[in-house]
Order: C-alpha cells, then sequence, then structure tokens
C-alpha cells in the first residue's frame, strides 16, 4: 500500500472511531452543537470528494483519447471509467457519473507529445476543491453552464474566478459561503451573460442538447430526464390531451341527480335505478401523475401497434419474472427487465393481464427443465369487438377512449380465466393498475360487463352495467320507453 493510502486508512480509522462516539452522544447535543457536528462533518465529506474527483480525474486522464488497449480502464477490465469508479468506490452509478462529470472538468491534463502538465478547465473551482471549500455537489452545478457555454477562454476564466470565491464567502456581495444551488445559479447566471446570442443558431444548439435519460430506480421510481425539442413536446402534449380529455381534468366531486329533467318538468329518478346518471368520479391526481399515466398509456399502445422495429426478432416485449409460489400466496416480489429494482405482484398481475404468458420451469440447480406454449393474448379481432361493446374505459368518469385502453381479465388469466369476449373489459392504465386497491370492482354477467364502485361513490354498493358505446346507450334509451 502506497503512502497516501496508509495514511487514509488511518485516518478513517480514527474518523471511524468518532463517528462511533458521535452516534453514541449526538442526542446530548444542543441544537448549536449539532449544526457545529454537521458543518465539520461536511468538511470532512468534502476534502473525500476532493480525493475521488482527483483520482477519478487521473483515470479520466489514462483513458480518455487512448487506444484501447492502452486505457487504464481496459487494464482493469472495465468498459469504462463510470464502471471502474464504481468497482473501486462502491458508489451508484449516478454517483459515478457525477465524479467523472467533475474530473473532466477539473483535471490537469498532460500533454501526450511533451509530458507537460496542462491547466484544468476550471482552475479557481479546481483550487476550491482543494481546499475543501466546495465538494462534489458543487463542482458538478457550477461546471455544468460553463463548460457548455460558448465563450472564449478568458471569459470562462473570470466567471470562475468570481463562482470559486463565492464558494469561500469572498464573493462582491460578502455573503457567507455559497451552496452548490446557489453556485448552479450563479453559473447560469454568467453562461447567460457570456452568450447572450450564441455563436450559432439557437436551432442547431438545441439539436445538440436534445436527450432524454432513465436514472436508476430510487423508492420504487425511476428519475426521467431531459431536453426535448419544441416540435416533440408539442406533439407529446397533444397525445397527453387525447388521453387525458382536458374537459376532465382536476378532481370532480360525486354527485348523483335526484331527478331528470323532461318534457314533464323534473321527474324523479329511482336511486337503485342501474342507468341512473353520474357525474365523473372523483380523481385526486395531480397533473403531473396523469401525464405519466397517459406516457405509460402511450408507450403500451406503440408497443402493441407492431409498428416498433423488432427485438431479437420480436416484437418490443416487457418481461416479468416471479416465482410460482410467490404468485400463488400473493406475497413477494416481481422483476422486470430493464430495471433493477423489483415490482409488487400487483404491477406482475397488470402486465400480465393484458399481454402473453410463457411458463419456464427451472429446477433447483437452475436448469430450464420445461417450457409452455406462449399463452394466447387478446387478438385484434376480440380488441375490436370489446372496443364496440364498452366504448372506452368501463369505470364511470373516465374518459379515455377505446383505442388508448387495455383488455382486463375479469377472471385472472392465471387461474384459469379465458380469453373470450366474455371475460375482457376495456380499462384504462390507471384504473387496470389500481384495480385491486382503488375500491373498483369488474364483472362479467353474461358477457356484459358490470361494475361496483367504492362507497363513497355508490353507498349501496350495487352492482351496475356500464357501457361508454354510443350504440348500446341508445339501446338503453330505446327499451325504456
Amino acid at each position: 500500500m502506497n503512502s497516501i493510502a496508509a495514511t487514509l486508512e488511518r485516518v478513517g480509522d480514527d474518523l471511524l472511531d468518532v463517528v462511533g462516539e458521535a452516534f453514541a452522544g449526538a442526542r446530548g447535543l444542543s441544537e448549536t452543537d449539532v449544526l457545529e457536528v454537521m458543518a465539520a462533518a461536511a468538511r470532512i465529506v468534502r476534502a473525500g470528494e476532493a480525493l475521488l474527483v482527483e483520482t477519478t480525474a487521473q483515470v479520466c486522464d489514462r483513458s480518455d483519447g487512448r487506444l484501447n488497449a492502452d486505457r487504464m480502464t481496459t487494464r482493469f477490465g472495465c468498459r469504462s471509467t463510470s464502471e471502474l469508479v464504481q468497482r473501486a468506490t462502491r458508489v451508484s452509478k449516478l454517483r459515478a457519473a457525477d465524479l467523472v462529470k467533475a474530473a473532466r472538468s477539473v483535471v490537469q491534463p498532460i500533454a501526450l507529445t511533451s509530458g507537460e502538465v496542462l491547466p484544468a478547465t476550471l482552475p479557481a473551482i479546481r483550487e476550491a476543491l482543494t481546499t475543501g471549500e466546495v465538494g462534489l455537489d458543487a463542482v458538478v452545478a457550477a461546471a455544468a453552464p460553463l463548460v457548455n457555454c460558448r465563450a472564449g477562454t478568458a471569459a470562462i476564466l473570470v466567471a470562475d474566478e468570481e463562482i470559486a470565491a463565492f464558494a469561500r464567502g469572498e464573493g462582491a456581495d460578502a455573503a457567507p459561503p455559497a451552496s452548490a444551488e446557489e453556485l448552479r445559479a450563479l453559473a447560469t447566471a454568467w453562461a447567460m451573460y457570456l452568450d447572450q446570442d450564441g455563436a450559432e443558431p439557437r436551432e442547431a444548439r438545441a439539436l445538440r442538447r436534445r436527450g432524454i435519460s432513465v436514472g436508476p430506480c430510487r423508492d420504487g421510481l425511476h428519475p426521467v430526464r431531459g431536453h426535448v425539442l419544441p416540435e416533440v413536446a408539442g406533439q407529446l402534449q397533444r397525445a397527453f390531451d387525447s388521453v387525458l380529455n382536458p374537459k376532465v381534468d382536476g378532481a370532480v366531486a360525486p354527485v348523483r341527480p335526484l331527478f331528470r329533467e323532461s318534457g314533464d318538468g323534473a321527474q324523479t329518478v329511482d336511486p337503485d335505478d342501474p342507468d341512473a346518471p353520474f357525474t365523473a368520479t372523483a380523481d385526486d391526481r395531480t397533473r403531473p401523475q396523469k401525464q405519466h399515466d397517459a406516457l405509460a398509456t402511450i408507450l403500451n399502445t406503440v408497443a402493441a401497434s407492431g409498428a416498433l422495429p423488432t427485438l431479437g426478432g420480436s416484437a418490443p416485449t416487457l418481461v416479468v419474472s416471479v416465482r410460482a409460489e410467490d404468485l400463488a400466496t400473493g406475497r413477494g416480489f416481481a422483476h422486470i427487465e430493464g430495471t433493477d429494482d423489483p415490482i409488487s405482484l400487483a404491477a406482475a398481475r397488470h402486465v400480465a393481464c393484458s399481454g402473453a404468458v410463457q411458463r419456464v420451469v427451472f429446477d433447483d440447480t437452475g436448469r430450464i427443465v420445461a417450457l409452455g406454449n406462449l399463452e394466447r393474448a387478446f387478438t385484434h379481432h376480440q380488441r375490436r369487438a370489446i372496443s364496440l361493446r364498452d366504448g372506452g374505459c368501463v369505470i364511470p368518469g373516465c374518459h379515455v377512449g377505446a383505442a388508448w385502453c387495455e383488455i382486463h381479465h375479469v377472471e385472472e388469466h392465471s387461474r384459469g380465466g379465458p380469453t373470450h369476449t366474455d371475460n375482457g373489459v376495456m380499462l384504462c392504465w390507471f384504473h387496470h393498475r389500481t384495480l385491486d386497491t382503488s375500491g373498483w370492482m369488474v364483472r362479467m354477467n353474461h358477457g356484459v360487463p358490470e361494475v361496483r364502485g367504492p362507497y363513497w361513490w355508490d353507498a349501496k354498493l350495487k352492482w351496475r352495467p356500464v357501457t361508454k358505446s354510443p350504440v348500446r346507450m341508445r339501446e338503453r334509451i330505446v327499451s325504456r320507453t
């Protein structure tokens, strides 16, 4: 072990002793003492992050722009700097990406021809990093706007100096040392000032910056970040509007009318009449939540359209795996291809209900011992027939049209429910996904879907036939007259 690493090991051991004492005695500290310990710990964290950034910078310098065999990453069996950092530090993929971004901003590269040490892109921020004034978050926050700014080197160095001064608490306004978010705002302001009109047309810059990324799962959710061009944003918004139907945005209080206007005036309506009209059901989803559900609907619809390129010789397919024992008992987790985070059995049933199921049996050692045939999903002909019967999502008050709906097996396919029009109803993605927990229930009565709503919607909890089909609704009126 080299001397630097050995010294850091001793410092780490001493720090762990202090951490043990702090954990044992933190409850006895005053509020002022708590903040002092927090500030001192943050200084140590920044010092550690400075070492991580510098060592990551060395990996970048010994890997970037070199032949594959000459790269440090290749010699240690890794595809990229990020992978090597993850393996060496045990940090997350997102944290490793931040380390790489920061390292490339403050690294002092070595010229391959002369061996000369070149200045960093942001030397003042590098200096603030080495003295513990800024940490990883602050470097990433400040560097991103400046590195992407299309301005001359001299102008960027001026901004670099001022941002580092604010980080030390030596800025023009003499304010205390700035946080990472304050440095981000300052760096963004400098970038706008230095590049007001841009060195090239705005559209060309936008084309280079466009992109969408899906981050690692945290607390059951994947962050989606990115920038889309105006025409893409407009098309996406139109698609959201078509699924969400703007006229029903916002929660509507459930009110059951007690009379209906007719030629003879107001007439009372039997509260038990299954055809009595209802207002839209209360929907407490926020607009972003509705747009998430609309995006899920759009993705499912496009994947099922057959218009996308194939993967491995078949249409893009969402693969969900679950242990048979867990599915039978209703306890456990399922796993979905493309993400490491487990999903609930309810989510697995939702995917399986609107897709196809293939049973694969393993023995105790993991060998495949049985491979079942692909169990049939609803065909296009069946879907068309169910669309004509239901007219859209069968949950009262939901206005998602038939083209955007999924077909739900009322009796679960895994429990022997047939893939037949008498066992399929139309549900939007949201109501299909939450059917087990929302209080809504669906059943089939001689091939006709019936719905029983939650108590707040219908205190009598009656089963009521439902449809959104204009033809069937007209037939009901005819049959009553």
